[in-house]
């Protein structure tokens, strides 16, 4: 309703496939931060992965929440760490993208995998 709003002029020159490519890693981005948020508040709730994290039976709420889960005395170690960025890594080049080309609108993960039957409802 408002129109197009792009304040700091990244799209000043931009042809049609620049600004599709945008709103695709806008998008992406923004469900990564939903997830992120919702695990800050599942963990600061008190809800933990049962089991052990590590070899050496570390449990997963032996670790601290939010930041002091990164830096800090009972931070986890440097190894887990890049393990989990390397984890991210493979989901954002193999695994959150339209692999099938089947996508339905910017910022389909679902690569034929899911389907709840959405598209058959009309439209009562």
């Amino acid at each position: 309703p408002l129109g197009f709003y792009d304040p700091l002029g990244f799209l000043d020159n931009a042809d049609q496939e620049t600004f599709d490519r945008l709103r695709y890693v806008e998008l992406k981005h923004g469900r990564i931060c939903q997830l992120a948020f919702l695990g800050q508040i599942v963990t600061r709730g008190g809800v933990h992965l049962s089991g052990s994290i590590d070899q050496a039976g570390h449990s997963f709420d032996s670790y601290p929440n939010g930041i002091a889960a990164l830096f800090g005395e009972n931070a986890i170690p440097t190894a887990g760490l890049l393990q989990i960025i390397a984890f991210v890594g493979f989901l954002e080049l193999g695994v959150m993208k339209d692999v099938t080309g089947e996508a339905e609108f910017p910022g389909d993960f679902r690569n034929g995998a899911l389907d709840f039957g959405w598209d058959t409802f009309d439209e009562e």
